[in-house]
């Protein structure tokens, strides 16, 4: 008979790495070209910025979780606090969220691929999410694994970067684009060199840089001790963003001046090959391509462990609440790697906008799931104070700074209205939401009848 448990083998290491993992991606290694070149060096602010922001977010999502056991990730608590339709529409939308963002972790191993090999983008693409199920069918032991070897490359790469250009600033370092210098942030344009507008465009990828820094609470339920490890990974996220984004950002501004970059190719590559070691930018783009496998990794896990959720809570087929001889949700694993295969399509059709589109789809629906997880925790508030008041995890500034949030969050809405490049995703993306909401109020009906 198998087990419908889910096994917490997750150790606090993997906890670890996988909140690194979730905070470095492929908006930071790829999408942050297109951003520089919007926001120039203001992009390390919007960076800031939006980094804060989640920190709160994550602060609220880590006291939900564990002001019950109960909880396997933020589905559980949205149907406790805002009503059961909010659990169903947003454990979907995580979904379609992880969905899009493996769409474009995927097309972008085709784009790296294409630095050694010219070959199509899909077929790279489609290579990569086969061996990547293959793996997640196994144990989601190895998933941490992988996890935990894929974000220290992540890491020495940054920490590598960051110590290159440190010295190349001691130094006076001069390469093909001028001498490595502190005033590369505001010489050529100022810090704002296409005025708040460019600032404000350059948002979309910055908050899609972000997605997966939520993912330590959907791995609570196969994580070991999480009332140690949860809070750990979450407390360093403020020391994880002011390294691994805003430090490697001002280096990589001050080796090579926004203007000079190239919008569609990795700024880490770019640099790379900048300070003169032929093999150098071919390592750095296979470090780019590990890290879009392991976002891609990422999402595999997560879609299925939400459909896994779904399903035990018949919020979705019951197939999907079943686990294989191994404890994993094969099914939600089979039917999620299906639908992310579309991106290997959509990079077929649209090779060159592809990325964008899905990209900022994903940040939408993102959006919708952080706000939901600060609603949910003001409605906890006010409804339990006395746990509130003696958790052992407190999030701070509270409720205020959850709506500070929450308006914040609704400002990018209309910035990406107002922007042309991501208009048309932001109208299209509300029919997903009249879709579930449709197919919740047809499920409602046949349980009430």
């Amino acid at each position: 008979m198998e087990q419908q448990e889910l096994k917490r083998e997750l150790k606090n290491r993997h906890v670890q790495l996988i909140a690194i993992g979730g905070t470095i991606g492929t908006g930071l290694f790829l999408g942050s070209g297109k951003a520089i070149a919007l926001a120039g060096p203001s992009i390390i602010l919007a960076y800031l910025i939006v980094g804060i922001s989640l920190f709160f977010v994550m602060r609220a999502l880590g006291e939900l979780l564990l002001s019950k056991g109960g909880y396997k990730s933020f589905t559980d608590f949205a149907t406790e606090y805002i009503g059961p339709w909010a659990g169903y529409v947003t454990g979907w939308t995580y979904w379609f969220c992880w969905i899009m963002t493996a769409m474009a972790d995927i097309i972008a191993v085709g784009v790296y691929t294409n630095y050694w090999f010219d070959i199509p983008q899909w077929i790279p693409a489609i290579g990569c999410l086969v061996i990547l199920l293959f793996l997640n069918l196994l144990t989601v032991k190895l998933f941490g694994e992988l996890e935990f070897w894929f974000a220290i490359i992540k890491v020495i790469t940054i920490v590598a970067l960051i110590i290159i250009g440190v010295f190349m600033l001691i130094t006076g370092f001069e390469t093909n684009t001028g001498h490595v210098t502190v005033e590369n942030l505001w010489v050529h344009g100022g810090v704002f060199p296409n005025g708040m507008y460019g600032f404000l465009m350059a948002f979309q990828m910055v908050v899609f840089a972000f997605v997966g820094v939520e993912l330590v609470g959907v791995s609570a339920a196969e994580t070991a001790d999480p009332k140690k490890n949860i809070p750990s990974a979450i407390n360093k996220i403020p020391v994880r963003i002011l390294l691994f984004y805003v430090g490697a950002l001002f280096v990589i501004l001050c080796i090579n001046p926004w203007n000079t970059m190239d919008a569609t190719s990795s700024p880490f590559v770019q640099v790379f090959a900048l300070i003169g070691i032929p093999i150098a930018a071919g390592i750095i783009n296979f470090v780019v391509l590990t890290s879009a496998a392991s976002a891609g990794n990422s999402g595999l896990f997560s879609t299925s462990r939400m459909l896994f959720s779904l399903g035990s809570n018949n919020q979705a087929p019951k197939s999907f609440g079943k686990l294989n001889k191994n404890s994993v949700p094969q099914n939600g694993l089979i039917v999620s790697a299906i639908v992310v295969s579309i991106g290997a399509l959509l990079s077929k059709l649209m090779p060159e906008n592809a990325f964008g589109v899905v990209t900022t789809i994903s940040a939408i629906c993102f959006i919708w799931v952080w706000s939901i997880i600060l609603i949910s925790h003001i409605i906890y508030k006010k409804r339990h104070p006395e746990l509130h008041k003696t958790s052992v995890f407190k999030a701070p500034i509270t409720p205020f700074i959850n709506y500070v949030v929450l308006v914040f969050f609704a400002f990018l809405l209309v910035v990406m209205a107002v922007s042309e490049a991501t208009r048309t995703a932001l109208m299209l993306t509300p029919l997903w939401f009249i879709m579930l909401f449709v197919f919740y109020k047809v499920k409602s009906r046949k349980v009430n009848n």
